[in-house]
């Protein structure tokens, strides 16, 4: 493939994720839980590590470790359908009246495909998110931070089979993450 087939080739995938992305916060500010279960692989792992203050030089510390310490999440699908199911009985307490909800994406990066070339079944995806979130009259939450996606074709449309959430912040100052990042 010559240079310029390939440069519009990664530039093309790059809007796809970035599109699939955009569509993702969508159906989540949207509250269509139910789509965006569906834009998960089953075997998908939803993960967000805790994040400790540590001294310099000791930085591969700063993350809780996945399936080894205590994380703010470390589900699967399933458990992320439950909570969804949850939320939608209407006597979810931390959600009823339902939060209102936006997220912004940016700083996509597509870091890898595999197989290289123009139609990869599997990429790593790095981006940037602010959640902001209102509930009630005056509980107001802002998280920011990273996220680190592999998303995998399944049938011709991008599923999430793994996202790492790290947070920009080591303390949580919402009362709850009964939302989804």
């Amino acid at each position: 493939m010559s240079d310029e087939r390939a440069a519009l080739a990664r530039l093309l995938l790059k809007q796809e994720v970035e599109e699939f992305l955009y569509g993702e916060a969508e159906l989540l500010d949207t509250r269509r839980y139910e789509e965006w279960l569906d834009l998960l692989a089953d075997d998908a792992r939803y993960w967000m590590p805790m994040r400790r203050n540590v001294p310099h030089g000791e930085l591969e510390r700063e993350n809780t470790r996945e399936g080894a310490d205590v994380n703010w999440f470390d589900e699967g699908k399933d458990t992320l359908a439950r909570r969804v199911a949850q939320i939608r009985t209407g006597i979810h307490w931390a959600e009823e009246p339902p939060s209102r909800i936006c997220h912004v994406v940016s700083n996509v990066q597509v870091l890898r495909a595999s197989p290289p070339g123009p139609a990869p079944s599997e990429v790593a995806v790095r981006c940037r998110f602010l959640v902001y979130r209102n509930r009630v009259e005056t509980e107001t939450d802002v998280l920011v931070g990273k996220r680190e996606d592999v998303l995998r074709r399944v049938n011709g449309s991008w599923k999430i089979a793994r996202r790492m959430i790290v947070l920009d912040q080591n303390v949580l100052l919402a009362k709850n993450l009964t939302f989804f990042i």
